[in-house]
């Protein structure tokens, strides 16, 4: 196991410092079989988390690729462009109707939740853009209260709610949050807590 771990970190060490290979490995999303496409994108996410900026050209074939069908290649590419939004957050918005596609998934719950945390990163960016997301973020508050991916989501809208939201933005979260920050136990209150005075 240990020597697969370490032939993997070595993979995203090369892709991450040759761009000849990350090219090959970004056109694997678009011309790829369903495994390859998978695969390819598990390590775009690699390196994302690593050295994002190495990504940037290909932010719109990370884009693009959102369309295959398969959950684990959109939510691996979601997780990457959410690394990306700090290098290029104009070129990743472009990734939000796709995202809000995947936030109301009905079948994968980390695609679900890759989504979110996509939508909460970009809508911090701007108030311009905290209005934009904030309705989707909203019904997905409403959505998913309760079910197994919340706690992890609520860990996103928390880093939303510390970003440049405008005044109604805050207003409308603090009223949403309100209810479990009073009257919910454990994490979830406590997180709910957070939020409402990170905007307060």
């Amino acid at each position: 196991m240990q020597d697969k771990e370490q032939a993997e970190k070595k993979l995203v060490q090369d892709f991450s410092s040759d761009e000849k290979k990350l090219e090959k490995l970004v056109a694997v999303l678009s011309n790829g079989s369903r495994r390859e496409r998978q695969q390819a994108a598990r390590f775009v996410a690699a390196v994302a988390k690593g050295t994002p900026e190495v990504l940037a050209p290909h932010i719109d074939e990370l884009v693009d690729a959102l369309s295959n069908p398969e959950a684990q290649t959109r939510w691996e590419l979601l997780d990457a462009l959410t690394e990306l939004v700090g290098v290029d957050s104009r070129s990743c918005e472009k990734a939000l109707v796709d995202a809000e596609t995947a936030l109301f998934d009905e079948d994968s719950g980390m695609l679900r939740l890759a989504a979110m945390r996509f939508v909460c990163r970009i809508g911090a960016t701007t108030e311009a853009r905290s209005e934009k997301t904030w309705p989707l973020i909203d019904e997905a508050i409403q959505c998913y209260h309760g079910d197994l991916e919340f706690q992890d989501m609520l860990v996103a809208v928390t880093e939303y709610s510390t970003g440049s939201l405008s005044d109604g933005v805050k207003t409308d979260l603090a009223a949403r949050m309100s209810f479990d920050a009073g009257n919910a136990k454990g994490a979830l209150k406590k997180r709910a807590a957070q939020i409402v005075a990170n905007v307060s």
